[in-house]
């Protein structure tokens, strides 16, 4: 494992899959980190019994409306549970942006750096806030 890798880690993929030799899916490199932003954006506050800080919170914000204040409101959650929860990274920018003729949907972008390499990334996750109308 080179220095790089040390520093990421190598582990289960989550959720925990089989691969077609029936053995457990591994998460390693810049994969490792994305996935780890993905779990720490998806817990909701008080899901982990034993950390109940961990995660960003969102599914709280799933029925208010797509307006601007929700939405810097939302990125201010990300952000907060980003830089605690993954030492790894630099967050450069977290933006939350409404889709056109989507009114429900936001596309919330999540660009960072890894600390030890200084490799560019960016993790976009599909968000709706309220229901749309028909």
């Amino acid at each position: 494992m080179t220095n790089s890798n040390a520093f990421i880690g190598k582990g289960w993929r989550f959720p925990i899959t089989v691969n077609a030799k029936g053995g457990i899916n591994w998460s390693e490199g810049p994969q490792r980190i994305s996935d780890a932003i993905w779990i720490i954006v998806k817990t909701s506050l008080g899901e982990r019994v034993m950390r109940p800080t961990f995660g960003a919170g969102v599914n709280d914000f799933v029925f208010q409306s797509n307006s601007s204040l929700v939405r810097t409101e939302l990125v201010t959650s990300i952000k907060q549970a980003l830089l605690k929860w993954e030492p790894r990274i630099d967050i450069k920018q977290v933006s939350a942006n409404p889709v056109p003729d989507e009114p429900s949907q936001v596309l919330v972008s999540i660009e960072y750096t890894i600390r030890d390499t200084n490799e560019l990334f960016n993790v976009v996750y599909p968000f709706y806030l309220q229901e749309g109308a028909v």
